[in-house]
């Protein structure tokens, strides 16, 4: 197994987890206010906030899934590479971002968020699945 193919299932081990962490969020089995920066101020805004995650963590799986060529979907691989570059951008101000969190809990989210960056970067720079 190559080292990108380790990163890909790595990021998608990840991904299963917070996703399943959102719908722990949806269902308030964990609260919303040690999330988004304890920002959320109703159910609604969490419900909305946490399905546009879930949606978001699915299409960076799938991406995964289709660069590591684990599916098979007929997109342009100029379009998984913006989408991958897209992903990274987003995780590293997302790193940024979770280092000024109101709470402790989302401030450890950085070192959560670094590893999505570096992996992603991993995948990016491998040459041999493009």
């Amino acid at each position: 197994m190559t080292r990108t193919n380790k990163a890909i299932n790595v990021l998608l081990l990840i991904l299963v987890a917070v996703i399943a962490f959102h719908f722990l969020i949806i269902f308030k089995v964990i609260p919303y206010s040690i999330t988004w920066g304890g920002r959320l101020k109703n159910d609604q805004e969490m419900y909305v906030f946490e399905s546009v995650s879930i949606l978001i963590n699915v299409v960076l799986g799938l991406t995964l899934m289709v660069k590591g060529k684990l599916i098979s979907l007929s997109l342009p691989k100029v379009v998984i590479s913006f989408i991958l570059w897209f992903f990274l951008v987003v995780f590293v101000l997302n790193t940024i971002g979770n280092l000024f969190a109101k709470t402790d809990f989302e401030k450890y989210f950085s070192l959560l968020t670094l590893l999505f960056a570096i992996l992603i970067t991993i995948v990016i720079r491998d040459k041999s699945l493009q």
